[in-house]
């Protein structure tokens, strides 16, 4: 009898043998009529509602103990308006949320805490705190919990993905919508590039390990997580400068390693988010850059298959979708949830 993990590996397997362009073509032609492979342009006044500097407040940083974490975040908008938490992954911080942050504070409140293990929140080392999803996921419940987040919407990114997956089904009753931005939960998404991954999971050793460090090197993020798919001349160093800056952190390394091989059990819980996106149906808009190399696009189009009313939208760019199309994610939420947010 094969594991999940197995059965996962041998999917990945049977996907290797495809071309990146024929999986693209695949997916374009699951699309259903709510699916757009390109986001309609977007005016950034629009996006900003009246295009007065005085309707959008000032981003705040602040920290929030939970436990033995102490959570730095980024805040912005107005106290009482409907909460956007905005989940980051790896390898980067709340940092990557700057630009989209300005484009919806006159009508939301945007909050985006940086995970354990990453960007400014300062948490235990290894030996007294587990860098596992799990605990990851405790420690965005705690937080949320101790700012009063009584309900919210989850813009899940990448590793915010199973982060946030986790958090809605330990408490579906508080979230109003999912906007997925190459945010995976079915295995069709992933692409071929796991091997070193999947080595690891299936054989942890010091020798599996040590190959998944080339995932966390400068080259790695610049040109694999940032350049790929993308228009390098829309790509502002300040993100990969900074998120090679964080990694270069005594023990970063080896964090970032011990969530690489827990990575595992985020695939072997994609039935458990499936079955929570069937029973309860969230509002959910899956914002993709289809040109992504290790997220692909049969797995934003997977999502309509357990929410039929799902929206998905293809934007010409890779992984981090909003270095280059912030003001097209902008806009796809804000007129998404004007239109789910009023029914709830």
């Amino acid at each position: 009898m094969t594991t999940p993990i197995q059965e996962t590996a041998i999917t990945i397997n049977v996907s290797r043998r495809q071309t990146l362009a024929a999986v693209a073509v695949g997916a374009a032609a699951l699309l259903a009529p709510q699916l757009s492979m390109a986001a309609t342009p977007v005016n950034a006044k629009s996006v900003a509602g009246t295009g007065d500097e005085n309707t959008l407040k000032d981003v705040k940083y602040k920290t929030q103990k939970v436990g033995d974490v102490e959570v730095f975040y980024r805040e912005a908008g107005p106290a009482n308006a409907p909460v956007i938490l905005l989940l980051h992954g790896f390898p980067t911080s709340s940092h990557m949320f700057r630009n989209l942050i300005p484009l919806l504070a006159d009508k939301y409140r945007l909050i985006a805490p940086d995970l354990p293990g990453f960007g400014n929140t300062k948490a235990p080392d290894r030996s007294a705190f587990a860098y596992t999803f799990d605990n990851l996921a405790k420690v965005v419940g705690g937080f949320t919990e101790a700012l009063g987040l009584k309900h919210y919407a989850i813009y899940a990114f990448d590793y915010g993905a199973p982060t946030g997956f986790r958090l809605a089904m330990a408490h579906p009753e508080r979230v109003t919508a999912i906007i997925s931005q190459n945010g995976n939960a079915y295995v069709e998404g992933l692409s071929d590039q796991w091997g070193a991954w999947q080595d690891y999971w299936r054989n942890p050793s010091a020798q599996t390990r040590e190959a998944c460090r080339a995932s966390l090197s400068a080259d790695t993020i610049i040109n694999f997580q940032y350049l790929h798919g993308a228009d390098p001349s829309l790509v502002a160093p300040d993100g990969y400068t900074l998120d090679i800056a964080y990694m270069a952190r005594p023990d970063a390394e080896e964090k970032q390693l011990d969530l690489i091989l827990d990575y595992r059990t985020n695939v072997a819980l994609y039935p458990e988010f499936q079955k929570y996106f069937r029973t309860h149906q969230p509002p959910l808009l899956a914002v993709w850059g289809k040109n992504d190399p290790a997220f692909i696009p049969p797995g934003a189009v997977a999502y309509s298959r357990d929410i039929p009313k799902a929206e998905v939208h293809f934007l010409n760019t890779g992984h981090f979708a909003l270095e280059t199309h912030s003001l097209e994610v902008a806009g796809l939420m804000r007129e998404f949830l004007a239109r789910k947010l009023a029914k709830a």
